[in-house]
């Protein structure tokens, strides 16, 4: 059987070993990190883009219109947070609604559905109360929506091992094995790794990896990007994803809304010399509330209320372009690199792609008998409201009735399962529960899934890390206050 090894476990990773493992191949996907989405995946605004933005005819314009058809099929089989409120880019000049008349013959070029251009304040104001007043025009896009691309990649690679892929955590590539010109495999610390095919979707480290395998023709330039997240005591105060005019460098700044329901704003655009370098900035702070509050002004009145600040960097290669390559020398190697925005959308649609190019690699691919396309996710009980649904599922497991997380009303059974699922770190249990995510940022939680984890997999406490490597969160035992076995 044909074997293929993806290298990296971002969202571009685990939808291509989705993808593969419809078919009779042998797929091995290596994360260097503890878990999946753990690299660029867990830290961006998690739009899905309509596609107006990109130069026409580039790879990124044609996956991006394709991948945004598609997430809303994605979205229901996996079973993951997915909604589609529309975008609207605000003009308020001459200047910008010249900018916004651009992108409209851009987007009809990319075959964007239904774009409209709004230039009248009025349906403005109707659709966006709270927007500026200085706004005179905008782009709306109702295909444009967002998703939570954390829970997604988990999802993605819970279906693809579901399917047969074997997935290695923790585990970095060192060296790729290549045997008179063509692939043969690739060695992490824990040995060799054989394949027929090697696919490169490393992000910020993809650079590296191609290099690896004797392909040095692009650099990842990495451009940090930070943000601000708000409690979801802030009223919803936007209906749309809202954008400013671009630039050449960056969307700008975005004023939205998370599919779980806190205000989000950001991204900043800083290029940096360093591919992990996810510090916070006062700076960086300041630039988002002052170019934020020139789309939505209310956002003045809620300076307190942003309950964490963080930052993602992005892999843009100096291509400027997707890069989606195959070679001669060496036969079998495939970059996926330089998946900057608009990256996630265009996601299901390069997993595709890459399915194609290995049809043509290998001859004809052979689907499975039998696959399965959808994911079961874990339970989430409405532990404040007392329906029939959440009454059986408590009374059968009762640990679901144990509330953990209290801002995101998280249950223990839930935490179980996320760890039973594959979760070894805190981070690992938050990105699929939202455990430690809500008001107080695992303030009271934190104690709880320490104890839970534990319990569940045999760890010390002292040994349990917040992302793996050497982020620990105590240096001693613990005296418990609350014990499993209480429930």
């Amino acid at each position: 059987m044909t074997s293929i090894i993806i290298i990296g476990g971002g969202i571009i990773g685990t939808l291509i070993a989705r993808e593969l493992a419809k078919y009779q191949l042998a797929v091995t996907l290596i994360e260097k990190e503890v878990d999946v989405a753990f690299g660029s995946t867990k830290a961006n605004s998690g739009i899905i883009h309509a596609g107006y933005d990109d130069q026409p005819h580039t790879v990124k314009a044609q996956l991006c219109v394709r991948g945004n058809q598609l997430w809303p099929i994605l979205a229901q089989q996996l079973h993951i947070p997915f909604t589609q409120p529309g975008s609207l880019v605000i003009a308020t000049s001459s200047e910008d609604y010249a900018s916004l008349e651009a992108l409209l013959q851009r987007g009809k070029q990319n075959r964007v559905p239904s774009l409209q251009l709004i230039d009248n304040p009025r349906i403005l104001t109707r659709r966006e109360p709270h927007l500026t007043p200085h706004a005179i025009a905008a782009l709306y896009a109702p295909t444009a929506g967002f998703t939570s691309p954390y829970e997604a990649a988990i999802a993605a690679a819970e279906n693809a091992q579901a399917n047969g892929v074997r997935l290695i955590r923790g585990q970095p590539v060192q060296r790729i094995i290549i045997k008179h010109g063509k692939i043969a495999g690739a060695s992490t610390p824990n040995g060799f790794w054989p394949a027929d095919y090697i696919i490169n979707t490393a992000g910020l480290n993809s650079d590296t990896i191609s290099s690896l395998a004797g392909i040095s023709s692009f650099s990842i330039q990495p451009v940090k990007g930070e943000y601000l997240l708000y409690d979801k005591q802030v009223p919803n105060i936007v209906n749309h994803i809202l954008f400013p005019v671009p630039t050449l460098q960056t969307k700008g700044i975005v004023v939205t809304q998370t599919v779980h329901g806190n205000l989000l704003v950001g991204p900043t655009a800083t290029a940096t010399l360093h591919k992990h370098d996810c510090a916070t900035t006062i700076a960086g702070h300041q630039e988002i509330i002052t170019e934020a509050t020139k789309l939505v002004p209310l956002l003045n009145q809620y300076p307190a209320q942003t309950i964490a600040s963080f930052s993602g960097i992005r892999a843009e290669a100096d291509t400027k372009d997707f890069i989606i390559a195959t070679y001669d020398d060496p036969y079998g190697f495939i970059n996926v690199a330089g998946i900057k925005s608009p990256g996630l959308t265009a996601a299901p649609a390069i997993a595709q792609q890459i399915t194609t190019i290995l049809n043509d690699y290998i001859g004809s691919l052979k689907e499975k008998e039998r696959v399965k396309l959808t994911r079961t996710p874990i339970p989430r009980p409405q532990t404040t409201v007392q329906d029939t649904e959440t009454m059986k599922l408590i009374t059968n497991r009762p640990r679901f009735g144990h509330l953990i997380c209290r801002c995101e009303h998280v249950s223990e059974g839930e935490v179980i399962e996320a760890i039973q699922r594959g979760a070894s770190t805190l981070d690992g249990i938050k990105y699929r529960t939202r455990a430690g995510m809500g008001r107080c940022q695992g303030g009271f939680c934190t104690p709880h899934l320490i104890q839970v984890l534990s319990h569940q997999t045999g760890m010390k406490v002292e040994t349990i890390t917040k992302r793996g490597g050497m982020s620990h969160i105590l240096s001693s035992p613990i005296k418990p206050h609350w014990s499993c076995e209480d429930t």
